[in-house]
């Protein structure tokens, strides 16, 4: 299939079924127990920092992992598998000194993924699987300070976000990926930054990709870090049409539940929710298994809420499957017409009467 035909299949899919996200990467590598040589492989045995704990380097070290937790995720059922390319930003790879091989990061992690994505197509013809290329935050913020005593610093640029997010997202398409996956939000306007890149890449390639975004929620305020709540995330968002919104991480099931349900009632496109499997115990570990993580999204399908569904932190391929298992037979949450009305967002949502 080539790029056209897969976006078709895409819509139809989503038309169809509640779609299957894949789950946790990082959890998958730590069972490889990776040491230092082995991230740094043969081309950078030599490098001049330690590397253990970039993950996303070793879609050049050691692409065969990485691919083969592509395939579990498949097998498992994801009809969508997200690309090892997370920290894959020049700012997030400076912490390794490795800011000039971020595109070659996004490049080659987008080809491992659609290599697996094509194999399992080709298994299964009635159920093509499609890749995402992962957008994450990087590790600072536009909105807020570093410094509790420089309340008024910052120690990034909305431009130097667009530029880092361009270089990705144009990596990410050239690789072959399906979908552009803005994920993990914190701080939304580090989210505006990637989507405008975002759209510049798509101006200046003559491509428009469906475009998935996924905030996090970080504790029981029930407000992403940067100070807005679900529904002001969203009204910030909006105008750039995307194909999902929807959250991921921070929080497990039973602690997201609601938030899901705001957006759910608000958002006039596809909602995605990933949770952790549950929330880190005293060893920073993950408790719930893949049957209470079941019977909580079961739970969220049948009562509406969801379009794309799989999970975060602590979720492996045993949990998508049961995931998958437990919606088959649900169907998708119906796209709400709602009524035309100003709609404003600060930290809180704002509704114009009618």
């Amino acid at each position: 299939m080539n790029r056209e035909q897969r976006l078709k299949a895409l819509e139809q899919a989503a038309r169809e079924r509640i779609l299957i996200i894949d789950g946790a990467f990082g959890t998958m590598i730590q069972g490889y127990s990776l040491d230092e040589a082995a991230y740094r492989g043969e081309r950078f045995k030599d490098w001049h920092k330690d590397v253990k704990g970039n993950n996303d380097l070793i879609n050049i070290t050691q692409p065969h992992i990485v691919e083969a937790i592509h395939d579990a995720y498949l097998e498992a059922g994801a009809d969508i598998v997200e690309t090892n390319t997370f920290s894959s930003t020049t700012i997030a790879q400076a912490d390794y000194g490795m800011e000039a091989i971020a595109a070659e990061l996004n490049l080659e992690g987008a080809r491992v993924a659609r290599r697996a994505a094509d194999a399992w197509t080709a298994k299964t013809p009635d159920k093509p699987r499609f890749v995402a290329g992962a957008i994450g935050p990087t590790n600072r913020t536009a909105s807020l300070s570093p410094d509790v005593n420089r309340p008024g610093f910052r120690n990034v640029s909305f431009d130097e976000l667009r530029e880092a997010y361009r270089q990705e997202t144009r990596a990410l398409i050239e690789g072959g990926v399906d979908i552009i996956l803005v994920e993990t939000i914190f701080d939304t306007l580090n989210a505006k930054a990637a989507l405008f890149a975002v759209d510049e890449v798509f101006e200046e390639l003559g491509v428009r990709l469906p475009v998935m975004i996924s905030g996090t929620i970080t504790d029981a305020s029930g407000r992403t870090l940067s100070g807005q709540t679900t529904e002001a995330f969203w009204y910030s968002l909006r105008h750039t049409k995307p194909f999902s919104i929807g959250l991921n991480c921070a929080l497990g099931p039973a602690q997201m539940r609601q938030y899901i349900a705001d957006l759910s009632r608000v958002a006039d496109t596809r909602v995605s929710a990933y949770p952790n499997a549950g929330l880190p115990n005293e060893m920073g570990e993950y408790d719930e298994t893949p049957e209470m993580m079941r019977d909580h999204l079961r739970e969220w399908a049948q009562s509406g809420l969801l379009n794309i569904v799989g999970g975060c932190c602590g979720t492996t391929p045993p949990h998508i499957r049961a995931i998958a298992q437990a919606v088959a037979d649900v169907t998708p949450r119906p796209i709400p017409v709602l009524d035309h009305r100003l709609r404003l967002s600060g930290l809180e949502p704002f509704n114009a009467a009618v």
